[in-house]
């Protein structure tokens, strides 16, 4: 029984890092050459590569290590190199929308006037 569950919460575990890994090379191949160039990380060419095989191993070699390699790939990519190239391509999520740098939450601050 608890062999089972275990085993059951692996294969979960392995399906997740399947999942980053493929949305993270998705991202990464949708992304403009330029953006990363732009934004000052490495190459497009690069990523593709890196989140590719950790793709790779995910779907082919049952061993924990390389698959935690590619989720550390893939988590980089996802918290530093997408945000990068979301500012740098005018991307809408998260970033700034325009305005000046005193514009409140619900329009520009006026200092109380």
């Amino acid at each position: 029984m608890l062999l089972s569950a275990f085993g059951s919460l692996l294969q979960l575990l392995y399906l997740g890092m399947l999942v980053l890994a493929v949305v993270a090379f998705v991202f990464a191949a949708t992304a403009r050459e330029d953006a990363y160039r732009a934004a000052d990380k490495k190459k497009k060419s690069f990523w593709l590569i890196i989140l590719g095989v950790a793709v790779a191993v995910n779907l082919l070699i049952p061993f924990l290590f390389l698959q935690l390699a590619g989720v550390v790939a893939s988590i980089v990519f996802m918290v530093d190199v997408r945000p990068a190239l979301k500012e740098v391509s005018g991307g809408s999520g998260g970033g700034r929308r325009g305005g000046s740098s005193s514009d409140g939450p619900y329009g520009p601050y006026n200092g109380g006037r």
